[in-house]
């Protein structure tokens, strides 16, 4: 009788730092945020054309929502499928916000040569021959942004807490960035940065 195997890679992504991988399509990938209210900047390039790459306004606009729930698929900004979310034990992430950089924390922070996620998805990406984009739009775990009536948005302290986790499928192959979020200037870490982890299950070959 046949059996399928599979090969399990775990990482723990230390705070203020990035990571990428390459997964193959049908590759599990969980995102835990480890000690809670931990924002990680998600993105995602086809392994055989960068040019096909996560796009969270092409998501929303394929959703018709700012929300996705399980069996609901992240989208490219060529329109095709790249990640479909299986399990997810917090449900409240964001589309909005592109990833921070150090012009940002400069403007509305006053600190220059601040970490970035940015920079840390330019680095973690580049060993696979991704540029660098002008900006980052990532699938943004974790992070919490609340509309009002009016239209303003608020990025407040995450719902989740320690072990909570964001599990995907990999709908093609694909190289994958993180980034454990920076920001110890706002609520949006909770006032304070910690690592996450990083798990693939892939099939074996």
């Amino acid at each position: 009788m046949n059996t399928t195997e599979r090969h399990k890679q775990s990482v723990r992504i230390p705070a203020k730092t990035g990571y990428a991988v390459k997964v193959n399509k049908g590759s599990l990938i969980r995102v835990t945020d480890l000690e809670g209210q931990q924002v990680v900047d998600f993105v995602a390039y086809d392994a055989q054309n960068a040019n096909n790459r996560l796009d969270p306004g092409v998501t929303m606009d394929v959703l018709r929502s700012y929300r996705i729930k399980p069996g609901q698929s992240v989208y490219s900004n060529q329109y095709q499928p790249l990640l479909k979310i299986l399990r997810d034990t917090v449900g409240v992430h964001d589309f909005f916000n592109s990833a921070c950089r150090p012009e940002m924390y400069e403007v509305l922070y006053d600190k220059k040569d601040h970490a970035s996620c940015y920079h840390n998805l330019n680095q973690a990406l580049e060993p696979f021959g991704i540029l660098p984009p002008d900006q980052h739009y990532p699938f943004n775990l974790f992070m919490k942004s609340v509309v009002d009536d009016l239209g303003k948005i608020d990025v407040v302290a995450p719902d989740s807490r320690a072990g909570d986790y964001v599990e995907m499928e990999a709908l093609t192959d694909l190289v994958v960035g993180l980034s454990a979020c920076p920001c110890e200037e706002s609520s949006c870490n909770g006032y304070h940065c910690t690592a996450i982890q990083l798990d693939v299950e892939s099939l074996l070959d």
